[in-house]
């Protein structure tokens, strides 16, 4: 059968399916892990990975079931999430993509004054700095501060180190949420597709 045919289309969107499934099992995987290695405490940031690895986890599933059955509803359902969610997504990962270092700052600390104290603590300790910026936080920050740079001559300022890996953070987080996001296109068209065309298996005189 050439892979135009029905078979060569549900085979694909079956395998697309699967590697969904395999990526939300593995943001799950990976937000767990964190959690239990101490590398992310944030219940919030762990809740947002797991709740999106869950998402993609039940979108696949529908599509699994959708292309194995040939089911005209479930098709129609995955089209229009897929689709919702390639315009999220795109547009998030160009806005990955289009920070400039300003805007990164800008976000730092705007993220830094609704930290709680013991967060702010937390994530000096981790980064062995003290104080998002020389501003009038700064003295404050200071006095709270536990990093070990403390006790040296002089120790950085947060914001200096974070913008030192979040610029590449982000064009990695841009550049592979834009590669999936065509992904999702392919899986839209392939549903599409896979819809319009007739079982051979079914009765033929039998509408779609």
């Amino acid at each position: 059968m050439v892979c135009g045919g029905f078979a060569c289309s549900r085979n694909a969107l079956c395998a697309l399916n699967v590697v969904y499934v395999l990526v939300g099992l593995l943001l799950i995987g990976v937000a767990a892990w964190g959690k239990g290695v101490g590398i992310v405490s944030s219940i919030h940031i762990i809740g947002g990975v797991i709740a999106v690895g869950v998402f993609l986890l039940i979108i696949a599933i529908v599509g699994l079931i959708g292309a194995i059955n040939h089911h005209q509803v479930m098709l129609f359902f995955y089209m229009i999430i897929l689709g919702l969610v390639f315009i999220i997504q795109f547009g998030v990962s160009c806005s990955c993509l289009a920070l400039d270092k300003s805007q990164q700052e800008h976000f730092f600390n705007a993220t830094w004054n609704v930290m709680s104290n013991e967060t702010r603590i937390e994530v000096e300790k981790k980064l062995d700095c003290c104080g998002l910026l020389n501003d009038t936080r700064y003295l404050q920050d200071f006095n709270y501060c536990t990093a070990t740079c403390k006790t040296s001559d002089k120790c950085p300022f947060c914001a200096d180190k974070m913008l030192k890996h979040s610029d590449e953070a982000l064009k990695i987080l841009g550049g592979v949420g834009l590669f999936f996001s065509f992904t999702e296109i392919l899986g839209v068209w392939l549903a599409m597709r896979y819809r319009n065309q007739k079982d051979p298996r079914a009765n033929p005189s039998a509408f779609l």
